[in-house]
């Protein structure tokens, strides 16, 4: 269930820290010459599961960055100042008919045309935007399709919607070209938007937690710390580029503290201009491109997942992106799947049912099952629930049986509060012995019925000390828990272990078995305590010790002789000692008078008798279970 986690390296990104938010917020129209890749190909999964991750480029310019604009004011711009920077515009890049030779700007005048293309767009003053697309070269109108695109998720009227999608035609048919990048960019930033909208999520904190979201999610990844470390930094750029534009948006629609939630009627108007965009851009988008769109859309939401509100995914906030990821589905996104399979491993339970929803609709497969595997393995219990309620997932036995192996009591105790047949629990139990997850092993044992430990008993033993990886404190916690509930047939089961010949049976544990647990253990244990009582008469008669046995009380001697072995009992606890203690035990209470044995052969009865012989502050209060 591990995926190994490849870390992507793209070209710088140039993003200014500082905002003024009195100030645009603009597009530096630089185009790098090497591609960079989108935050989810900075840590691009591979799954033997799930098969590879796509590797989306994501964008090619700088993201936007605020400069000294010669606009100032937020949205405080006019047609009039506007018209005027495009006549200046015009006049520094000379005479139109050259122009449309050369068709080439330089760096200076795209970041130029850009400020202002921005605040034209952002101020819904079409009229200049138009004149300045006829002034922009076909790297620049990428560029402008980019701006005019994201600025769709902010519309709010039948107006703004003419206006926006007239602008993406004219930048179209003046020779745009980069559907690709405009997918994937705007398909990010949507996911943002409507993350943003979320009660519970304010701007002003969105940066922190979308860094720490993702500081935890490389912690989890396998990889270079070097390479891990820039790729958290490119995706936090990335992040602050979103979060930046939907603060200059908010800023706009003088809402400084959160994103204004849309209505549905707005939400509409938004996934049409979206509608119109793929439209006019026809064959020019590949499936791969909508698989990658897809994934830049899924993406932020995997980092917001823990702060959006209860319920988050069938609200209005979500509508957007639900009718969004629709569309990239529709239009031949097919990794609808893995990032399902993404979404539940991290834990995004609001992604994991949007994705159910849009699976269900499109009459996709996701495999809920494998999903629960993730989920529980990094123990995303919410996500757990989904997908069992509302993905109706039935397979608990792997999930159960790798928890139990961990030693993952949070998830074994909520699949056992779930429900699950006693074949599970019975083998879950065994997954937890052989781990010596004895915690995990103490809370299953009273949830397998007593009948179907008997019937397994053997093989339970047997198995957990195959897979013992060299301890067996496991085992040796279900025998002293007398797992079957009859101390004769639970000894009477190890010796059968420790006698066999079976080569299924790990040497290990036949050798641990014979030497604790079995008669012949137990025939030791009588004699060491013969010898330690003769090696004691002897010290007590012919001993040279200044302080002299005989002169002690009767108690003290007593406790000379066995509070080794009193301590040793103790410490090992359980219903049932080991043979070997129970035959020290025997020899023990014989010689110390205990009366009749018959009645006295197990454990906790043996300790009670040396007990009463010690002097009470030896005693420890709670030794017998």
């Amino acid at each position: 269930m591990e995926k190994e986690i490849a870390l992507v390296e793209g070209t710088d990104m140039h993003l200014e820290d500082d905002v003024n938010p009195e100030e645009p917020f603009t597009l530096e129209m630089e185009t790098e010459e090497n591609e960079i890749g989108s935050p989810k190909s900075e840590i691009q999964c591979f799954s033997s599961d799930m098969g590879e991750g796509s590797n989306v480029v994501f964008s090619r310019e700088a993201p936007l960055i605020s400069k000294d604009s010669r606009i100032s004011g937020v949205c405080s711009c006019s047609a009039t100042k506007l018209k005027s920077h495009v006549v200046a515009a015009e006049s520094e890049i000379g005479d139109k008919e050259n122009f449309e030779q050369e068709k080439k700007l330089s760096r200076q005048e795209r970041i130029e045309l850009g400020r202002m293309f921005q605040s034209a767009v952002s101020c819904h003053d079409w009229e200049p935007a138009e004149s300045l697309i006829l002034l922009a070269d076909p790297q620049t109108l990428n560029d402008a399709l980019c701006i005019t695109l994201d600025s769709i998720w902010f519309l709010s009227t039948q107006q703004e919607l003419d206006g926006i999608t007239g602008l993406i035609k004219k930048i179209i048919a003046s020779g745009a070209y980069d559907f690709t990048r405009a997918a994937l960019r705007t398909s990010f930033l949507a996911s943002c938007v409507s993350a943003c909208q979320s009660q519970t999520m304010h701007l002003e904190d969105t940066v922190n937690v979308m860094a720490q979201r993702l500081k935890e999610r490389l912690q989890e990844c396998n990889g270079d710390e070097v390479l891990k470390a820039e790729a958290s930094a490119k995706v936090q750029k990335f992040t602050e580029w979103a979060l930046k534009c939907i603060g200059f948006h908010s800023r706009c629609q003088a809402n400084r503290d959160r994103v204004i939630q849309s209505s549905i009627a707005e939400i509409q108007l938004q996934l049409s201009a979206f509608k119109t965009f793929l439209d006019l851009a026809g064959n020019q988008l590949t499936g791969k491109d909508f698989t990658e769109a897809f994934d830049a859309a899924c993406f932020p939401l995997t980092l917001f997942s823990t702060s959006f509100d209860p319920g988050w995914a069938s609200g209005i906030s979500a509508a957007a992106i639900q009718g969004l990821l629709g569309m990239l589905v529709e239009g031949g996104a097919d990794n609808v799947n893995q990032c399902f399979l993404e979404a539940s491993r991290f834990g995004s339970t609001e992604l994991v049912r949007i994705l159910l929803q849009i699976a269900h609709r499109n009459s996709l497969d996701v495999d809920v099952d494998l999903a629960l595997g993730f989920a529980s393995h990094y123990c995303k219990i919410g996500t757990m629930e989904c997908l069992v309620e509302e993905g109706n997932a039935i397979a608990f036995l792997g999930p159960l049986m790798r928890a139990a192996e961990r030693g993952c009591m949070q998830v074994v105790q909520w699949f056992v509060k779930r429900g699950c047949r006693d074949m599970e629990l019975c083998l879950a139990l065994t997954a937890a012995t052989s781990s010596s997850q004895v915690g995990v092993a103490g809370y299953l044992l009273p949830h397998v019925p007593q009948h179907v430990l008997a019937a397994l008993s053997i093989e339970i033993l047997k198995a957990a000390g195959e897979r013992s990886g060299g301890s067996l404190d496991g085992v040796a916690f279900l025998l002293r828990s007398d797992f079957l509930g009859d101390p004769t047939a639970t000894y009477a089961v190890a010796d059968s272990i420790a006698r066999s010949d079976d080569e299924s049976v790990a040497p290990e544990l036949r050798a641990f078995l014979r030497e604790h647990w079995s008669e012949a253990a137990y025939l030791d244990g009588l004699k060491q305590g013969q010898e330690h009582y003769f090696n004691f008469v002897r010290i007590l008669n012919w001993g040279g010790s200044p302080i002299s046995l005989r002169d002690l009380p009767g108690p003290l001697r007593v406790a000379v002789a066995y509070l080794p072995l009193y301590r040793e009992c103790v410490a090992t606890g359980g219903r049932l000692f080991s043979q070997k203690q129970r035959g020290q035990l025997v020899e023990a209470v014989k010689k110390l008078g205990g009366g009749s044995l018959e009645d006295l052969s197990q454990g906790k009865e043996l300790l009670a008798v040396l007990e009463h012989y010690l002097p009470p502050f030896f005693v420890h209060t709670r030794s017998i279970p």
